[in-house]
């Protein structure tokens, strides 16, 4: 009884989502603002009645009803109560259900917090957004449904899958998600701009948090799915170019040359189509990301099984480009810019260069993704890319990138000259050429680790100037240096946020270089009593035993002992899990874990024979530690860009209500 309420909400949910497309539609058409007004109430109920269908999808988790197929397959008695929670998105059916929640909770939001500001927007918006819900619901009720029935009533469920116990599991799929919701609401207002030919920058400057948002969410995912890769898969590392970790990247990319992209329309009226262009390739890449993780089209250790959504992803997919690519065509002319470039030593050149970078990044990375796909449809056989190629690839444009993040705050707009560029540039060139210089008599001689520190600390100092400047200004003003750092970053939140995030990527590119060019690793098999070295590490194997975990898990665990150029610092423990009811495999590493490096050790098996051996994998990570802490400076510069400033939110209100008035509304 209780889950028929659960898709009976489902039901309602979609029929208030139909009838908000169609009463928006017909409200704008026939000029009655209260049929708008009401398809406006239609997308805010859908939010309740989601959201009632996920209590009882929770509550049937939590109740151990296997009578329902999704809570057989993803949860079991003797789980933990949180996680049975978590399993909400665990699987197929239960994680779209959720998209659809986060869905309908952005949309709502932003229909009820933008409904005055921009009422010629809103009628198209609530048609656009509509749409996109029906899809998801529509997916939900009529193929992945989460409350479908099983004939028999098994006395116990399968349990989740092990690798989805991780705390980086729990927390990394609902920030992916977010993220992803969060980009169509972006989307969703440019359609509505281009749909009603309000092609200033009201659209932007309505979704510009929302932007900033959704990709904070997706930054935050993309962080906390390299920490679960690096603590639970045992690649010894955070990235391996899997296709579905490039297609959480790949709209990352996206929007990240949007949110610099729009900035020059804001400030200088240009890129106006460059900008719809962007947003329609970043919400784009969100359902083609969706695709590739749920139809199983691409192999990855992170996707769901085979299913049939996958043609229908598709075919939404197909629609709304070609429903995007008809309406900026359609408003071609009307997206022209009246100023254009007039240097190519200026800031708007800068961020130009920045939007090229990035999607020459962007479209390596999809045709690499997709070459599977190309090598069997022209080949007949499957091909497939490995990490090397992509690092080869795209490595050199992330240099350029990051020298490029450097430089970019000493131009100004519309024209810089040279000579002021050059005088910014010589002193920082000069201290990074000085500190590579130190890292290779100090006996660092790889020519490319020299040339990406060199670049990296360039960009550092670069941006330590930018605050510098500014705080040194306030402080010539009779302020104390705190007051003045925290002033200028406050009065300014927008630009010394993205210093702050651009200070994050510094910090994390000082770890991948570490990682990528210094890591060493070795796979040994060894005897109880035997020892191994790398580097200045050794470890000795103490032995292994096998014991039962909680929910069914055989737990295999080693013990090794590791010494720091002979100095003990402790013991160890990598383990392998097992899940029985399913016989699915966890390699657990353990590790050794400083600023400097980790000592980062897997049991890959053990044989409890007379010998009692046990074969190893073992890494050095220099620096990796810089990447989880780049990430964190980045999580907190994102948080003072996206922070709302008061005057401008003034502004931004001020001005519909000037427009109200003068319409007569």
């Amino acid at each position: 009884m209780i889950p028929d309420l659960g898709y009976a909400a489902l039901v309602l949910a979609f029929a208030a989502a139909v009838y908000a497309a169609v009463v928006a539609w017909y409200g704008n058409r026939t000029n009655q603002p209260r049929w708008v007004e009401s398809a406006r109430n239609a997308t805010i109920i859908t939010l309740p009645l989601v959201t009632l269908a996920c209590g009882v999808l929770i509550y049937s988790l939590l109740r151990g009803d296997f009578s329902l197929e999704y809570v057989w397959r993803v949860s079991s008695v003797g789980m933990p109560a949180y996680l049975k929670v978590t399993a909400l998105w665990g699987g197929q059916a239960g994680s779209l259900l959720f998209w659809n929640l986060l869905l309908a909770v952005f949309t709502a939001a932003a229909m009820a917090r933008n409904w005055r500001r921009q009422r010629p927007l809103m009628p198209y918006a609530i048609m656009v957004a509509s749409f996109t819900q029906i899809f998801f619901l529509g997916i939900s009720l009529f193929v992945e449904n989460p409350f479908a029935r099983l004939a028999v009533v098994p006395p116990d469920g399968n349990g989740l899958n092990p690798l989805l116990r991780h705390p980086g599991m729990i927390i990394h799929p609902p920030m992916l998600y977010l993220g992803f919701v969060g980009f169509t609401i972006p989307y969703t207002f440019a359609m509505a701009a281009l749909m009603s030919g309000k092609l200033d920058d009201a659209w932007i400057r309505l979704t510009r948090r929302w932007t900033l948002v959704a990709w904070l969410f997706l930054s935050l995912g993309l962080i906390l799915g390299g920490r679960w890769a690096y603590d639970v898969l045992g690649w010894g590392g955070y990235w391996a170019w899997d296709p579905v970790e490039n297609a959480s990247f790949m709209p990352w990319l996206a929007g990240t040359a949007f949110l610099h992209s729009v900035m020059i329309q804001e400030k200088r009226d240009m890129f106006k189509w460059w900008n719809m262009i962007l947003i329609l390739i970043t919400y784009l890449l969100v359902i083609y990301g969706t695709f590739i993780v749920r139809s199983g089209v691409i192999s990855s250790v992170h996707s769901f099984a085979q299913s049939a959504i996958g043609p229908l992803f598709f075919g939404f997919l197909a629609f709304m480009l070609v429903f995007s690519v008809v309406w900026i065509a359609k408003r071609g002319d009307e997206l022209s810019s009246e100023n254009h470039l007039k240097s190519f030593l200026s800031r708007e050149a800068a961020f130009l260069y920045n939007n090229f970078i990035i999607m020459a990044i962007l479209t390596i990375i999809f045709l690499f993704v997709n070459y599977p796909i190309f090598s069997e449809l022209f080949t007949g056989e499957k091909g497939f890319v490995g990490p090397p190629v992509y690092e080869q690839a795209t490595g050199p444009l992330f240099g350029v990138l990051v020298l490029l993040m450097g430089v970019a705050p000493l131009t100004m707009w519309y024209r810089t000259s040279a000579q002021r560029i050059g005088m910014g540039l010589r002193w920082p060139a000069l201290a990074a050429l000085i500190f590579v210089s130190l890292l290779a008599v100090w006996g660092i001689h790889d020519w490319r680790a020299l040339l990406g520190l060199w670049i990296v600390s360039f960009a550092a100092i670069l941006t330590l100037l930018e605050f510098w400047k500014g705080t040194r200004a306030r402080m010539k003003k009779g302020e104390n240096p705190w007051t003045a750092f925290t002033t200028l970053i406050g009065r300014n939140r927008r630009r010394y946020g993205g210093y702050w995030i651009h200070m994050g990527v510094v910090v994390m590119a000082f770890g991948i270089i570490g990682m990528e060019l210094f890591q060493e690793q070795t796979q040994i098999r060894l005897n109880v009593g035997e020892t191994v070295s790398l580097g200045r590490y050794e470890m000795q194997f103490l032995g292994a035993e096998r014991f039962p975990g909680p929910d069914d898990l055989l737990i295999t665990q080693a013990t090794v002992d590791v010494y720091d150029n002979g100095r003990y610092v402790g013991q160890f423990h990598p383990r392998t899990e097992l899940y029985t009811r399913t016989n699915q495999p966890m390699t657990i590493p353990d590790a050794r874990e400083t600023i400097s490096e980790d000592f980062y050790i897997l049991m890959i098996n053990w044989e409890p024979t007379s010998s009692d051996q046990a074969t190893f994998r073992i890494y050095v990570n220099p620096l990796v530690n810089w990447v989880w802490t780049g990430g964190i400076i980045f999580v907190i510069g994102t948080l003072i860009a996206a922070w709302p400033d008061r005057k401008e939110e003034l502004v931004t209100a001020v001005r519909p209500r000037r427009a109200v008035a003068a319409s007569g509304d």
